[in-house]
């Protein structure tokens, strides 16, 4: 075959075995560092997504400052939520003495969890006192709001089982401190 001097005899470009595998190492190490270079693993503060959701002080754990007069205190009704934005969920708890007869007023504390490994829950407000006399029903947690039907009597004179007064209650965080909205409801509804 004569010779073209227009066309170059390029004998590199013919490939050989030794260009593969030289070539498929080059990728494999190419592969490898790239494994290598990986970009941290997301966390929650990753504006993505939200943060893990702590859990809810355990009403079950807490002490109440209920004085039952040697009868323990039981819980009766609890439930939980974010109420201060710090998106770390409080528990709202209504507690009563556990006595044998009759309806013991009820009180409705707010607990926050102590970060500290083993600490017991804590209870930083009171929104219902024992003192005030009064049964709370329907606790609930929505949003930023406690809400709770409260059962209670008009006078002194209206016997202690048949309250005669029903109210629902609500308590929102603002400026630092609960504030609270009491709405009557019908005797109907009693």
């Amino acid at each position: 075959m004569p010779h073209n001097p227009a066309v170059l005899d390029l004998a590199h470009t013919h490939t050989r075995p030794v260009h593969w595998v030289a070539t498929a190492a080059a990728m494999a190490a190419a592969i490898a560092v790239a494994g290598l270079l990986q970009p941290a693993p997301a966390t929650g503060a990753d504006a993505k997504g939200p943060a893990p959701r702590a859990a809810a002080p355990d009403p079950a754990a807490a002490q109440y400052p209920l004085d039952c007069h040697g009868t323990p205190a039981t819980v009766t009704a609890s439930a939980e939520g974010d109420l201060d934005g710090d998106r770390r969920p409080e528990s709202v708890v209504a507690v009563r003495c556990d006595a044998a007869s009759g309806t013991p007023p009820h009180a409705v504390y707010v607990l926050v969890q102590d970060p500290a490994a083993g600490a017991a829950p804590r209870v930083v407000a009171t929104l219902l006192d024992a003192a005030e006399r009064q049964t709370a029903t329907e606790l609930a947690v929505r949003g930023h709001v406690v809400t709770a039907t409260l059962h209670g009597y008009s006078t002194p004179s209206v016997p202690r089982c048949c309250p005669d007064r029903h109210r629902v209650a609500s308590w929102r965080w603002t400026g630092g401190k609960f504030s609270q909205e009491l709405t009557e409801l019908s005797s109907a509804r009693a």
